[in-house]
């Protein structure tokens, strides 16, 4: 009787697996060969094609968002990356109060709704008669990118052994040797995590981007977003298949470092 439970029990857990997995990519399953579909219109599959990829490959308008988006997204991360490492340095070296204080004020980024930090960034830069464009969007990346580095690397602090920097200072070394020469090194991979992560964040962002923007500035989230308007083209197919292969590439790469996380 107790064997048929459990039989039951992993025959329910089995199909409660594949149900989930049928959910999450199935979707996106159906975008990938609908980008090789060579109807223009509904699903009926009619053929294939790789024209919509050579339509793809033609659209500036499309490839001069992605370029802008690329430029954002890594140069956004690098500079993110910078001031979110030395964000939570000060934080494991500092201990107590300001620890805490700082810690709430570091994780706030990440749990105000997006379109919070869109209209407070947007009335900002207005208080400030800041031109939006490109330049907003930059530091507006920047600004939600540094949180998650900051708590990335931290979690890799957390495990780190102070004792190696008392080693070190009673050896002669001064603070920033002892974070150039032992804490940024012990900690590097969460570093490289990191700045993958907000490399995909930055080129996932939409909503922030749309209120930070400015005539003649746009992300390819928000030039995808122009084009659904007039109805979904097979190029967008196309398009997010491409993505969808970046985003997996990207992915890789942070799990290759993922270990050395946690």
């Amino acid at each position: 009787m107790n064997s048929q439970k459990i039989i039951g029990k992993r025959r329910f857990s089995l199909l409660m697996t594949i149900f989930g997995f049928v959910f999450l990519y199935l979707p996106i399953a159906i975008l990938v060969i609908m980008s090789f579909n060579d109807a223009r219109q509904g699903v009926a599959w009619n053929g294939f094609t790789l024209k919509w990829y050579s339509e793809l490959f033609k659209n500036g308008d499309i490839w001069k968002a992605f370029w802008s988006t690329a430029w954002i997204a890594f140069t956004s991360a690098a500079i993110a990356t910078v001031i979110g490492t030395f964000t939570a340095i000060g934080f494991y070296w500092r201990k107590g109060k300001f620890k805490r204080i700082g810690s709430i004020t570091i994780l706030s980024p990440l749990i105000f709704p997006d379109i919070l930090m869109g209209i407070s960034l947007l009335i900002f830069f207005i208080a400030l008669k800041f031109p939006l464009g490109y330049p907003t969007i930059l530091i507006a990346h920047i600004t939600f990118c540094i949180s998650y580095v900051a708590i990335v690397v931290n979690s890799r602090l957390e495990d780190f052994d102070y004792s190696i920097i008392e080693a070190a200072r009673d050896l002669g070394a001064k603070n920033m040797q002892v974070i150039l020469k032992v804490i940024i090194p012990s900690v590097f991979p969460a570093i490289i995590a990191a700045f993958l992560l907000s490399v995909t964040l930055s080129v996932d962002d939409f909503v922030i981007t749309f209120f930070v923007t400015g005539p003649g500035a746009t992300t390819l989230p928000l030039q995808i977003y122009s084009m659904i308007k007039m109805g979904v083209s097979p190029i967008i197919n196309a398009l997010s298949t491409i993505l969808l292969v970046l985003t997996l590439f990207v992915s890789f790469l942070g799990v290759k470092f993922q270990k050395f996380i946690f």
